[in-house]
């Protein structure tokens, strides 16, 4: 049996890495999204998640970069202003989970694999069920139609085609809930 949760983003994050000009990496994050999960914490694997972010929220602490990549050389988010997951179906892996499910990026919708843990679940001192996770990912910008780059006189390219994903999810257990069979 499933219950819904709400994903207490005030106490998560969604953050990505991407190289630059090869020898580093810019770090990010969304600062506006929502999300929900219908969790069995008896068996995982017939739970689900839902999560949409604002992607003009795109934050990497330098405002140039973030107009930039809010263009339409990026996410175009006059265009496409939602990114959104739904997992498919979750698989345990060893200590872990796979979370399958489709991402829609940009327009472009892709199934991808979030390799989760789960940290286990808690009473807060206000009596509020929670439940914590970490996923990580990673996905090629490219298919997702995402190609701007520009090529260094040195060799190699300004933005790499890899994206690192890492979540951090806090959830709330929705007060009053009924279970739903899976």
């Amino acid at each position: 049996m499933t219950t819904p949760w709400d994903i207490d983003v005030s106490h998560s994050a969604v953050h990505f890495y991407v190289r630059h000009m090869v020898i580093s990496k810019v770090h990010g994050r969304f600062a506006k999204w929502t999300g929900a999960l219908q969790l069995d914490p008896q068996d995982l694997t017939r739970s689900s998640v839902e999560v949409a972010i604002d992607a003009a929220s795109i934050d990497t602490q330098v405002a140039d970069r973030d107009a930039h990549l809010r263009s339409p050389d990026f996410l175009d988010v006059a265009t496409h202003p939602q990114i959104t997951f739904r997992s498919k179906r979750i698989e345990k892996a060893g200590d872990g989970y796979r979370v399958v499910g489709d991402l829609r990026l940009h327009g472009v919708v892709r199934e991808v694999t979030l390799e989760a843990e789960f940290a286990g679940t808690g009473k807060d001192p206000w009596g509020n069920e929670r439940a914590g996770f970490s996923a990580k990912a990673a996905l090629d910008r490219r298919e997702f139609g995402l190609v701007w780059n520009a090529a260094l006189e040195t060799g190699g390219v300004l933005v790499g085609e890899k994206v690192e994903i890492a979540i951090e999810l806090e959830a709330v257990k929705k007060v009053g809930a009924t279970p739903v069979a899976a």
